[in-house]
């Protein structure tokens, strides 16, 4: 039988490897490696709380994650958008709970910088997450717009018209 500290020390690496998947994933390569964290270590009951009501079940987060993510990647990969996650590790003095610091640097393709940062608990149960709150959310930063992306890559008309659009690489 595995005791609380044990669960603790069991939940505290998993935490660990989640998050360093989390930061190291690209978005401009892709969705799906989020998505796959996302399946292999979220509980199929998972409830998930934020600014709003508590979202349960995979299938209630799923939507809320696309939302996210789908626009992220078509920024970063089409528009050229610098995306950085980074962590610190908080400790929690209740047990069975893992606390970390975020921040999420979007830097446009003009050197223009939005960072969002936020603070989460989460709670493991049979090496998933069983409950994850995202509080304390803060924007550093004015928005970023069109003209700190650039999508003139993506367009037909930049292949014929490649010496009057310049595009970044």
């Amino acid at each position: 039988m595995i005791n609380s500290e044990q669960a603790d020390n069991t939940s505290s690496a998993l935490d660990g490897e989640l998050n360093e998947a989390l930061v190291n994933a690209n978005i401009a390569n892709g969705y799906e490696e989020f998505l796959a964290l996302f399946n292999r270590f979220y509980a199929e009951q998972v409830e998930v709380a934020s600014d709003g009501p508590a979202l349960a079940g995979k299938s209630r987060v799923l939507p809320v994650l696309f939302n996210f993510l789908v626009p992220l990647h078509v920024m970063a990969e089409i528009g050229g958008l610098a995306v950085t996650l980074r962590y610190s590790t908080l400790h929690s003095d209740k047990r069975g709970e893992q606390h970390a610091e975020w921040s999420l640097d979007l830097l446009g393709i003009l050197g223009r910088r939005v960072t969002l940062q936020w603070f989460s608990v989460r709670r493991w149960k049979d090496a998933h997450v069983v409950y994850e709150r995202h509080y304390e959310h803060r924007q550093i930063g004015g928005p970023l717009t069109l003209v700190d992306l650039d999508f003139s890559a993506a367009s037909p008309q930049s292949e014929h018209n490649s010496d009057l659009c310049p595009t970044r690489h």
